[in-house]
């Protein structure tokens, strides 16, 4: 080949199957790509061409047991610890971390060092990317997924419901959303208030709630325990009511309505540039 062609040839990774997760990081270093599948993606400037189409997300060549997602409590209990710590992780100490168990905590690793999420120096595993397994664990587990939930207005308003919230240490709860959002990124004034609760019923009763279908201002979820990954490493907001954590947050919205999605890239902007602030060591 010669030189002049060399310099005009777009480089491409070309597999059998291609995951989403790795598709993603092939983007974000500028390769072009394409698999069997049909997903292809070829950019080049020199020519000028842009090519782009959608295969499969899941490897319909692949054999045995099925390759996994980040669905369900426990995979979500991994994900969050990972996101949540920036640390190299000996696999007892994430599961004492997590609280899944031994069987959940492999499937998961195993699962996202496929997915080139996560590498294996020796025996400490650490994450590749976070923002990269975020966006992995929000399409797989999409908001409210098999939590319970139930709308309500305060007629007062948003701002007298955080007051009353702020001030009620009894009730187990971490408020998800725009509103959490909005305490490191504020994007928008919120329109309503997400709060994760162990119980829709004793909640709304404590903070006088008045069921709402149709114009709430309120909505409360219930996951299925009460000890749910939702409640964990809470942080307080300025106001003094507790706020999900940063990537608990910015999943919730990355699958919500309206506007939600964009506030949730508003607040990984925000974790992007402020990652010594959320993720601990």
């Amino acid at each position: 080949m010669s030189r002049s062609a060399g310099e005009e040839a777009v480089p491409v990774v070309a597999a059998r199957y291609l995951s989403p997760s790795v598709r993603e990081a092939l983007t974000e270093e500028g390769l072009s790509y394409m698999d069997a599948t049909g997903n292809v993606r070829i950019v080049s400037d020199a020519p000028a061409m842009f090519i782009v189409d959608r295969g499969e997300d899941r490897d319909p060549w692949r054999k045995g047991r099925p390759r996994g997602t980040l669905k369900g409590e426990p995979a979500a209990r991994v994900t969050r610890a990972l996101l949540d710590f920036d640390r190299e992780w000996r696999v007892r100490e994430l599961i004492t971390t997590s609280g899944a168990s031994n069987g959940a905590t492999y499937r998961v690793l195993d699962y996202l060092q496929r997915e080139d999420l996560v590498t294996k120096n020796d025996d400490r595993y650490v994450v590749t990317d976070w923002e990269r397994l975020l966006r992995q664990w929000s399409r797989d587990a999409p908001f409210p997924g098999d939590s319970h939930t139930a709308r309500f207005i305060e007629p007062r308003g948003i701002e007298t419901f955080l007051a009353k919230v702020a001030e009620d240490a009894s009730t187990p709860f971490a408020v998800t959303g725009s509103v959490a959002a909005g305490e490191w990124a504020t994007y928008a004034p919120a329109k309503a208030v997400y709060v994760y609760v162990t119980s829709i019923e004793s909640a709304a009763e404590t903070w006088g709630l008045r069921p709402n279908d149709a114009a709430p201002n309120v909505i409360l979820v219930e996951p299925e325990s009460t000890d749910a990954v939702q409640f964990v490493n809470t942080v307080p907001s300025s106001a003094g009511y507790r706020l999900a954590a940063p990537a608990q947050v910015a999943s919730d919205l990355l699958n919500g309505p309206g506007r939600e999605p964009a506030e949730g890239e508003f607040l990984i902007l925000w974790m992007t540039d402020n990652e010594k602030t959320w993720r601990r060591g």
